[in-house]
């Protein structure tokens, strides 16, 4: 598939990022083209349109992490409220789509909420991020204070947490063990299945 971008059409191969320069005008016309389409993802910093199209392991990373993270939560009793897609929002100066979110301590503030205004109420708990083409960057996140990040890279998981002004690498407040959980099921899962790799966890978790 070639790269296509016009006024009728958005197609992108598997794996392409495409930088574009571009206002926030810009943005708001591309995602509004795009409407309720979940390919490509779109993400706005300053002066620049970033256009993605995952490959098929995106999925599936993202679908197995956003699983781990469930069962963890549910061994917990937490409750949480979860999105996927998303598109979180500052006027003319950031727009991104995490892979999955979380709202655990915060679940209040958006249980039953068709529409999150980024500007007022809290910001996910936890985002979950699986990088497979350099598409994702740490520091997206940052004006909207976003407490904790998953980043899977080369199927390894790094926790970020906000300290300050700047993202650090560290453990999870929730799980504090959970890159060695995730990299666990990850390999049952490339080995066996996703299926395989859930059932290991909720049997690791009981035992």
């Amino acid at each position: 598939m070639n790269t296509v971008i016009t006024p009728e059409k958005i197609e992108l191969p598997a794996g392409a990022v495409l930088k574009l320069l571009g206002s926030w005008e810009d943005y708001q016309a591309l995602s509004e083209q795009l409407g309720d389409r979940s390919l490509p993802r779109i993400k706005y910093r300053r002066g620049e349109i970033l256009l993605m199209t995952p490959l098929p392991e995106h999925g599936r990373d993202v679908s197995l992490l956003a699983n781990i993270a469930q069962v963890l939560l549910d061994r917990l009793e937490q409750r949480y409220d979860s999105f996927t897609p998303i598109t979180m929002s500052l006027p003319q100066f950031s727009g991104i789509e995490p892979d999955y979110c979380f709202y655990i301590e915060n679940w209040r503030a958006v249980v039953g909420k068709k529409r999150i205004d980024w500007q007022n109420d809290p910001p996910p708990d936890l985002v979950i991020e699986i990088d497979v083409t350099s598409y994702t960057d740490i520091n997206d996140y940052l004006p909207y204070k976003v407490p904790e990040i998953w980043l899977l890279k080369n199927k390894q998981l790094l926790v970020y947490r906000l300290q300050g002004e700047s993202y650090a690498i560290t453990q999870s407040i929730y799980f504090p063990n959970v890159a060695e959980i995730v990299q666990q099921c990850f390999q049952i899962a490339n080995e066996e299945t996703t299926s395989e790799a859930i059932k290991w966890l909720r049997n690791f978790l009981v035992g």
